[in-house]
Parts: C-alpha cells; sequence; structure tokens
C-alpha cells in the first residue's frame, strides 16, 4: 500500500502535466499487483485504471482556470459520443481474450509514439500547424467521440492519448491541451467504470475486489495522487512547451514498455 501510494503521488502529476488521469500508469502498475490473478489481472487493471481516472480527473478539472474551460462550452455532441464510446469499450473488455486489450495497448502507444515523432503538429520545431483564431477554435471534432471513447476504454489508456495529440495539432500549447484532457476523460471513464462495478462478476471474488475493480489498490493510489493534483493545480509549474512535448511521448514509452516486458 506505500509503495502503491507513491506511485499515486506520481499519477497526480501525470494527471495534471499530461492529462493522463491514471491510465498508462495504473494499467502497468495494477498489473503488477495483481500479477497472480492470472488472466483477470488486465481486466482488473482496466477497470481499476477508470476509478482512478475519473476521481483524479474530477478533481483536475475542479481546479481548473474557467477560461481554458470555457473552450470545451457548447460541446455536449462530443461528451455524449465519448460516453458512448467508453460504455461500448469497456464492455467489449470484458468478453475478449486477455492478450487482446494486453498487446492492444503496446501497439496502440507504439503507433502512437511513432505518429508524434514523424507527423508534423506534435513536437514543437516540427511543423506545428498555426494557433487557430479563439473565435473558430474547434480543436476536436464530435464525430471522433465514439472511436476516441472505444479504444480509451477497450486498452485502459485514458482519452488523453487521443485528445492531447489532437488538440496540440489544432495550435494549443501543451498546458492547455493536457488541462482540457481531463474533463474529456471523466465522460470516458465514468461509464467504463460503471460497467467495471455492475458486470465484473466473470473475475473471481478476492478481498479488495468489487466487481473487476481493486477497490483497495484504487484508494492507496488516490491517496497519493489527489494532494498533488490540487498542488500543483493551485501552483502549476512553468515547463517549456519543447520539454512538455518530449516528456509527454516520453511516457508513452515508459508505459508501453513496462506492459510489453509483463506479457511476455
Amino acid at each position: 500500500m506505500l509503495v502503491l501510494f507513491f506511485v499515486g503521488c506520481a499519477v497526480g502529476v501525470t494527471t495534471v502535466l499530461f492529462g493522463f488521469g491514471g491510465g498508462f500508469v495504473t494499467v502497468p502498475i495494477i498489473l503488477l499487483v495483481d500479477a497472480e490473478r492470472g488472466s483477470d489481472a488486465l481486466r482488473i487493471a482496466i477497470a481499476t485504471s477508470a476509478l482512478v481516472m475519473v476521481l483524479n480527473a474530477v478533481v483536475a478539472t475542479a481546479a481548473t482556470r474557467r477560461a481554458i474551460l470555457s473552450r470545451l462550452r457548447g460541446r455536449l455532441p462530443l461528451f455524449v459520443l465519448l460516453a458512448v464510446g467508453g460504455t461500448a469499450g469497456a464492455v467489449g473488455a470484458l468478453f475478449v481474450p486477455d492478450v487482446v486489450p494486453r498487446w492492444g495497448f503496446v501497439i496502440y502507444c507504439g503507433i502512437t509514439v511513432v505518429d508524434l515523432l514523424l507527423r508534423p503538429g506534435f513536437l514543437p520545431g516540427r511543423g506545428a500547424v498555426r494557433r487557430p483564431t479563439r473565435t473558430k477554435e474547434r480543436p476536436l471534432p464530435d464525430g471522433w467521440g465514439i472511436p476516441i471513447g472505444w479504444i480509451a476504454a477497450f486498452l485502459g489508456v485514458g482519452g488523453s492519448v487521443m485528445t492531447v495529440p489532437m488538440m496540440r495539432r489544432s495550435g494549443l500549447e501543451m498546458g492547455v491541451a493536457t488541462s482540457l484532457a481531463n474533463p474529456l476523460t471523466i465522460a470516458i471513464a465514468t461509464p467504463a467504470m460503471v460497467v467495471a462495478f455492475a458486470f465484473g462478476s466473470r473475475v473471481d471474488s478476492a478481498p479488495g475486489l468489487v466487481g473487476t475493480v481493486d477497490v483497495a489498490s484504487a484508494l492507496a493510489l488516490l491517496a497519493g495522487a489527489i494532494p498533488v493534483v490540487i498542488q500543483l493545480r493551485r501552483r502549476p509549474p512553468k515547463i517549456p512547451d519543447i520539454v512538455h512535448s518530449w516528456a509527454y511521448l516520453s511516457l508513452l514509452v515508459v508505459a508501453a514498455t513496462v506492459v510489453a516486458v509483463q506479457s511476455r
């Protein structure tokens, strides 16, 4: 529990700086914690990740400046479609072989890393698109809601792995893009969490488990994460955009590597 608490502190940092409400850190960690559960471990990790993501993202969103959140005003269709996709992805994760979401996590992270390195618009100095005017800004089309929600919930990665690069390429700074990723994550992870609690009967019951959620581990992670989220939102660190971008990309590489090693 003490180790999970300190990991939770790291989750709090990733929530604020990268928009990762816990998915990329929580999934590999819970895989280690629940490794003895065999083929159920990944389902538990994905479900637990959803709980951690929801609560962290709620706290981070509540502490975000209204001027930033106003960019999502009028985007109800996007939130609805993200929720629909999140529900479908969470249900799908319950009924596929363990190897599918496990290696899907690794492959998706790898594709994303290659895309961010090779395609212009994410890393500063690599042909980033011009900044849109404030009145015409629409960084994330509504039509992407279902596929983003489905992939994020099915793999347990959180929506930021797709939304942050898309918003970056619309011209937003990393700080703004990662802040907006938190409320979008709420729309995806909330139905995924509900599905995990309600339909987790396929996983054998054990102390600390509710459905497919490892509640004990989730609480330890949140105990470390939430104070960090609050503190960093109150006093956000000033990070150069290029450093912020490369750190985001590096975190994807680390997460994919950990899950790949565990899958061997």
